[in-house]
């Protein structure tokens, strides 16, 4: 914009003078431009001078303005980057912490599978040997039976060869006889 403004002046410099065409006709100089300068008219001069200064301070007014919005550009550009860069940090600070944090938890959760694992063996053992105890008891439990029987069978047949009535029995027996 600011070029165009300058071409602007140097298209009325250029109108402001005037290549006239020699009236006269030399045979010598027949192909010689005269260059007749412009009488500048003094009502003319000072309103040049005014257009002209008021172009020159528009266009510095532009050139200011330009190189103001070039530097806010910059400024914006700068604070973006900045912006950008403060969040890459903080999203690779947010990245390692949730890293961090989740091997934390890894490890606990690996610790308490260890644990239940360990606990699990222990309640496996504990159960083994309850189980072993029971088949302990239950053996001696059927050896008494087995005995008892035997010792039942004994005196059955103690009983049977004698012809007496055990004594719990005979008097049940004598209960139901009377």
């Amino acid at each position: 914009m600011a070029e165009e403004k300058l071409e602007a002046v140097k298209d009325v410099e250029e109108e402001k003078t005037a290549i006239v065409p020699a009236s006269e006709k030399k045979p010598d100089d027949f192909k010689a431009l005269a260059i007749v300068e412009q009488v500048e008219d003094p009502e003319k001069s000072s309103g040049d001078s005014d257009d002209r200064d008021a172009v020159l301070a528009r266009i510095v007014a532009e050139k200011r303005l330009s190189l103001i919005k070039a530097w806010e550009e910059n400024e914006k550009f700068k604070a973006e980057n900045k912006a950008l860069k403060k969040i890459s940090s903080i999203n690779a600070w947010e990245n390692s912490k949730k890293a961090e944090v989740e091997a934390e938890l890894k490890k606990k959760e690996e610790e308490l599978e260890k644990k239940k694992a360990e606990y699990a063996e222990e309640v496996k053992n504990k159960i083994a040997l309850i189980h072993k105890e029971a088949e302990g008891k239950r053996a001696v439990a059927e050896s008494r039976r087995g005995e008892e029987v035997l010792k039942t069978e004994k005196k059955a047949a103690k009983y049977r060869a004698t012809e007496l009535v055990p004594v719990l029995q005979r008097r049940l027996f004598d209960f139901f006889q009377s």
